[in-house]
């Protein structure tokens, strides 16, 4: 699908809804322009990092190495798409600019970034699952700063009450049985976001894929599995009924009360793990007949925009190796509590936090959510999945009906 300007920003507002990367929200001042030849702009979707934090202070020496001053400006994830596709339609685009990876396919339909190969670029040491999302007909158009995924963290104390072994769980089976034994014990099961935004989609792609799930075949069985063990889990009162509006960050509010044995949530959490007051730990979530089910991939990609002036692109490249280089990533996916893009780096940082190796597994086995041909077909897919989430699990329609429905919505695209 060439989607035309108009649908492109519809189809990047559906993408963009939600920061997958516990990025917070927010919005920051206008930067777009090169306010003189020796300052270079530089756009980010965390606000929540401001000029004194560590990445903010990375940012700015990024510039000083490459000679010149970095102006940098952060925004929404939304508002950052949004306003990257006006800033390229008024020649005003920023010289650098880290997008959210299932944006960079439909930033590239506009013709707004720049090959990787084209700036010189190398991208050859970085997992190919990874580069993955921001490759485009075989070529790259961006560097991803790290990756991010889901996983399930549990309470040690609710399921040892429960006589639950974690080990235990290794496929859907033996995570229901589990969940049954937990609730028997008089605790709450499992907490996850299935809100209708994109975040939804994002938490609801591990047991689709689980199953074997296609996402250009919506309905299939394999597709309607997943969402009835969803609706089992809610019906049963193993899950929530509130996880229908949680985001990721409420659901994980959720699980940090002490009273949930698991919750799926991502990477960026476990800052705030360590924070809870209880112990926990960290399984893959399993797929539907065992071993780790295919997660998607979070994280963004540091692109460089197509300026009129293409002069500013050798600065811009020493900026975005100075972020990227694997002498930079450990300290900036410590930062960010990413797992690094390349395996000599995800073991460094294993090393340096043993906790880390269950997330550079799961990112082992991460899709790209664009990947697979899909690329800006994704949001339109998306939409209707969320939906149909909504549907089933407020037993508005049973799972197939509500996929059936999806499907056809999809389809039209």
């Amino acid at each position: 699908m060439i989607p035309t300007r108009r649908t492109l920003l519809a189809a990047l507002t559906a993408v963009a809804l939600a920061s997958l990367t516990a990025c917070g929200s927010g919005s920051g001042s206008s930067g777009a322009g090169h306010a003189s030849s020796g300052t270079y702009t530089f756009w980010d979707p965390y606000p929540q990092f401001d000029a004194s934090s560590p990445w903010g202070k990375r940012v700015a020496e990024c510039g000083t190495m490459a000679g010149v001053k970095v102006k940098r400006t952060a925004y929404d994830t939304t508002d950052l798409g949004n306003k990257a596709l006006l800033a390229a339609q008024q020649g005003n685009a920023p010289d650098v600019m880290l997008v959210d990876n299932p944006v960079v396919s439909t930033l590239v339909e506009a013709g707004i970034l720049n090959k990787t190969g084209d700036l010189g670029l190398a991208t050859g040491s970085i997992q190919k699952n990874i580069i993955g999302a921001g490759t485009i007909d075989g070529s790259a158009y961006g560097v991803p700063i790290g990756a991010n995924t889901l996983a399930l963290y549990y309470n040690k104390k609710i399921l040892s009450a429960a006589g639950v072994d974690p080990a235990s769980v290794k496929d859907w089976n033996s995570l229901t049985t589990a969940l049954k034994k937990v609730k028997a014990a008089g605790k709450k099961g499992i907490t996850f976001s299935a809100i209708n935004t994109e975040e939804g989609s994002f938490q609801f792609l591990p047991w689709f894929w689980g199953a074997g799930g296609d996402l250009t075949r919506l309905n299939s069985a394999r597709g309607v599995a997943a969402l009835s063990l969803w609706k089992q889990w809610v019906d049963a009162g193993y899950a929530p009924k509130d996880v229908l509006q949680n985001t990721q960050t409420t659901s994980w509010q959720e699980f940090a009360t002490g009273t949930y044995a698991f919750g799926e949530n991502g990477t960026w959490q476990l800052g705030n793990a360590g924070k809870t007051g209880f112990g926990y730990g960290i399984i893959n979530i399993p797929a539907q007949n065992g071993g780790s089910a295919p997660v998607p991939t979070g994280g963004e990609f540091v692109t460089v925009p197509v300026q009129k002036d293409t002069a500013r692109y050798g600065v811009s490249k020493k900026i975005v190796e100075c972020l990227t280089s694997d002498a930079s990533l450990l300290p900036t996916d410590t930062t960010l509590m990413y797992v690094a893009p390349t395996a000599a780096v995800q073991a460094a940082q294993v090393k340096q936090d043993p906790q880390l190796k269950p997330w550079v597994d799961a990112v082992a086995a991460a899709r790209g959510r664009t990947s697979g041909g899909l690329g800006t077909k994704y949001p339109a897919i998306s939409q209707p999945m969320w939906t149909a989430v909504q549907a089933a699990l407020s037993g508005g329609k049973s799972p197939q009906a509500a996929l059936d429905t999806a499907q056809a919505s999809a389809g039209k695209n």
